[in-house]
């Protein structure tokens, strides 16, 4: 019953159009405050101890690393290296977008960034060379999805936070950890390339279709020239993701030095963004950080609700008196998380959903990383379709198309993600093998 209530004041608030931020909070407060006898120095102490949080510092780090290689002519660059690769394939700019998407994506660390550094370059390319714009519209939004999938990734962040305070336990009753930021980025690597893979070759299959242009294949020095000029941007993948898997520095520190890695080559390597520029950037990131901070410190408290609730608990308990597996616990999760995302952010959907579905999938012998890894495919889907997917919107407005409209453009690639969610979620050593391969598991 109270779980039912929870539950329903919160979906009304949120349907009054009130902030899911706004909204986790009221639910909170009103309930410790009405039903509970709860003082209000836990529920405070509570709001600064949740978030007294090492790893969640790597956010406002990545998020500022993205607004710096967005605005810092990173970008144009990939697409120009991407260009030499595959432009000479059928559909040739459409398949370089989805190249540049991946390589964007596995510096940013941010769908939304993903979509707009790759996608107001190489849409309106694109449509210059003859290709519909629904076409492209199709590609850069799905595409752009990748961002959260490859790491680094701040939804995987975000993941491990919401699930790193809480106590799990295994079907023998063992106590099961909660994923670290740096396993999931490692379990994220092939999925990514996986689902990267798919995007081009569905791409690659209606360009052949309906002969979409392609262009001249590029010489070796052109090539080498591309790569040569895009390499500062390229070699912060193996900063990162090297860095974190030599045990250098942490996944956070790994976000702060981006961070700066990224000031340096888009100011003083590159010279595409002067100083003066810094502060705007500066600013729009820490707007953006303290929106999710912000979400992040309310979800925190929705969590602990849940956790003196018992509710994780008593939905255990429901799983198992029901004898429902692992396979139809994971389809339940997947119709949820699908469901979520027609109506919340990636970020919200996570910081909810994670902290009760963890105790519970631990309790079925799921494995913490391959829960993550397939919480993330879902929201990349999550972006993709209305109504408030914010690739939709963010690519809405580059292309000059409506929702409805963009929404029939992005099916074949829609499609093509769904059926990747569904390989995902039954085959956990997509996720699992490279971290147990590097000894991180």
């Amino acid at each position: 019953m109270n779980s039912f209530i929870i539950f329903t004041l919160l979906i009304g608030l949120m349907l009054t159009g009130m902030p899911v931020s706004i909204a986790l909070g009221l639910t909170v407060l009103t309930f410790l405050f009405v039903m509970t006898n709860v003082p209000t120095e836990a529920v405070a102490l509570k709001l600064f101890t949740g978030i007294e949080s090492f790893e969640i510092m790597a956010v406002p780090f990545f998020i500022l690393a993205g607004n710096f290689l967005t605005h810092g002519g990173v970008a144009k660059r990939m697409i120009r290296f991407a260009t030499a690769m595959v432009g000479h394939w059928h559909g040739g700019l459409g398949l370089a977008g989805v190249v540049a998407c991946a390589l964007f994506a596995a510096v940013s660390g941010s769908s939304p960034a993903t979509v707009v550094a790759i996608g107001s370059i190489i849409l309106p390319a694109m449509v210059a060379q003859g290709f519909p714009k629904r076409f492209g519209a199709g590609v850069v939004a799905t595409s752009g999805a990748l961002g959260i999938l490859i790491p680094p990734s701040i939804v995987m962040v975000l993941y491990a936070v919401a699930t790193g305070g809480g106590s799990a336990f295994g079907p023998n009753g063992e106590r099961v950890l909660s994923a670290s930021v740096g396993q999931l980025f490692m379990a994220g690597v092939v999925p990514g390339i996986m689902l990267a893979s798919l995007l081009f070759l569905t791409t690659w299959y209606r360009a052949r279709k309906f002969n979409y242009p392609r262009m001249p294949r590029a010489s070796w020095g052109e090539a080498f020239t591309a790569f040569r000029n895009s390499f500062w941007g390229l070699s912060l993948i193996f900063v990162v993701m090297g860095g974190i898997y030599s045990g250098i520095f942490t996944p956070t520190e790994a976000a702060a030095i981006s961070a700066v890695y990224a000031f340096v080559i888009a100011v003083f390597i590159y010279g595409d963004m002067g100083l003066r520029d810094v502060p705007k950037v500066l600013l729009a990131s820490a707007n953006m950080s303290a929106m999710i901070l912000y979400i992040i410190t309310n979800a925190v408290l929705f969590s602990f609700l849940m956790t003196s609730e018992q509710i994780p608990q008593a939905i255990i308990g429901w799983v198992t008196e029901l004898g429902i597996g692992w396979i139809g616990f994971l389809l339940f999760v997947n119709i949820l998380l699908l469901l979520a995302g027609n109506f919340m952010e990636p970020s919200s959907i996570v910081l909810i959903t994670a902290p009760i579905l963890f105790p519970v999938a631990a309790k079925l012998g799921i494995d913490p990383v391959h829960l993550g890894i397939l919480m993330v495919v879902n929201m990349e889907v999550g972006m993709c379709h209305p109504p408030v997917g914010l690739n939709l919107y963010v690519a809405s407005g580059i292309a000059k198309m409506g929702i409805t409209e963009l929404t029939i453009a992005v099916l074949p690639w829609l499609l093509t993600m769904l059926g990747f969610l569904a390989l995902v979620t039954y085959v956990p050593e997509i996720s699992l093998w490279l971290p147990r391969v590097l000894g991180m598991m």
